[in-house]
């Protein structure tokens, strides 16, 4: 198992800055972005490249979401 990892639970806890995809709360964290702020923009974007959605809960893509934010001057 490699040294950023660790059991928790039975589960396998990935560092948030490895993962693939976040959950709205967790890319809220990371990015500094208010969780009602990545609602507004998911629901104006529900297309978007940056939600992978899971049912009818959107994941962040972090990678894409990180690229989008790199090309904007305003969030």
């Amino acid at each position: 198992m490699a040294h950023d990892t660790e059991l928790t639970q039975g589960r396998i806890a990935i560092p948030v800055w490895e993962r693939y995809t976040l959950s709205v709360e967790e890319a809220a964290v990371y990015f500094r972005i208010g969780e009602n702020k990545l609602r507004r923009i998911i629901s104006e974007n529900r297309d978007a490249d940056f939600i992978l959605w899971n049912g009818n809960r959107p994941q962040i893509k972090r990678k894409k979401f990180e690229q989008l934010i790199d090309h904007s001057s305003l969030v």
